[in-house]
């Protein structure tokens, strides 16, 4: 039987072998729920719950409507236990990958590939950064800097003046240089 602690350090060097050049942030809260982790690709945000096999559905639901509202794209990773019906529980756009204890090592197969999170919002997702990280993002833009302004100001004026596109790279790339040494 594998437990998230077992899962969690080889998930993420199998996920920087499929996706390259990766970040990972553990434990971030969104709404009511917290994501196991959040993968930071140069592009785009994942969420990624694991449920070991130790796990039960009993929060999923509750998390689901969470991870879609903040994440471009969303795995579940499960252990053997959960494998064979977890299709039934997470939507047709959530990725799956299982993970199973083969000869003493920790295997991982992409059952399904995640799809565009069709559900995702992008005030929720831009609530992720620090307002430091938003005020950067204002200036690669050439905005003006809106110092007395809430963030929720801020997140507003940049939906309305940059693409999401180009957002999203420079979401992500605020996310790769953060330093938890200089919190907020």
């Amino acid at each position: 039987m594998l437990y998230d602690r077992d899962i969690r350090e080889p998930l993420f060097f199998y996920l920087e072998e499929c996706y390259g050049k990766i970040r990972i942030l553990e434990e971030k809260q969104m709404g009511k729920s917290r994501a196991d982790a959040v993968m930071v690709t140069t592009d785009a945000l994942y969420g990624i719950e694991i449920k070991s096999d130790a796990d039960t559905y009993a929060r999923l639901e509750r998390q689901i409507k969470d991870y879609n509202q903040y994440y471009d794209y969303n795995y579940i990773v499960v252990g053997t236990s959960h494998a064979m019906h977890i299709k039934e529980h997470v939507p047709e756009w959530w990725g799956i990958i299982t993970v199973e204890l083969e000869n003493g090592n920790i295997d991982f197969y992409i059952l399904r590939k995640p799809q565009l999170n069709p559900k995702l919002k992008w005030k929720k997702k831009m609530s992720l950064l620090w307002k430091s990280e938003l005020s950067h993002i204002q200036e690669l833009n050439q905005m003006p800097k809106y110092r007395q302004k809430s963030k929720a100001f801020i997140v507003d004026k940049l939906l309305q003046k940059v693409p999401e596109t180009l957002l999203g790279k420079q979401i992500s790339q605020e996310l790769f240089e953060r330093d938890y040494t200089n919190a907020i």
